[in-house]
């Protein structure tokens, strides 16, 4: 059973973020550079909030705030639903359900150790899927294992 680490060490731990005095619009030239659809928000070492595109969709463009003026510390997530590494990827999914996000930090002793997406953890669960259908083939046909 695959854990929120494994994602990790297969995607990588790269953390993109940006802090809370930065302007929505830079944010957002960030997620496009980077190709992601949230950024942590920092101060120093420490998680301060999120900032998603459904952020932006409902606490800029719905409420005709200005991308170039408004801080990322005005429109925020300040609650961020987090995950430990020994989480399952089932576990993650989850808690991505319950709580209703996309996007989970990963954090070890307050400190952010990499960010999985509802994209990872559901082609981990593909991935997963597709190698039990195989050995259950290789049973019923008599065939050689695949791994």
């Amino acid at each position: 059973m695959q854990r929120v680490s494994d994602l990790l060490n297969h995607k990588g731990r790269d953390i993109w973020s940006l802090t809370p005095d930065a302007t929505v619009f830079e944010a957002l030239e960030e997620m496009a550079r980077k190709r992601v659809g949230a950024l942590l928000v920092m101060e120093g070492e420490r998680l301060v909030g999120i900032f998603s595109e459904r952020d932006y969709a409902r606490k800029v463009i719905l409420l005709g705030k200005s991308s170039r003026k408004t801080r990322i510390r005005e429109i925020m997530s300040r609650s961020v639903v987090c995950a430990r590494p020994d989480l399952t990827v089932e576990e993650s999914m989850a808690l991505m359900t319950e709580k209703r996000v996309r996007h989970l930090p990963v954090v070890v002793e307050k400190r952010v150790v990499g960010v999985i997406s509802i994209g990872d953890v559901v082609r981990s669960l593909i991935e997963d899927q597709e190698v039990h259908i195989q050995e259950l083939t290789d049973y019923i046909t008599g065939g050689s294992p695949s791994r």
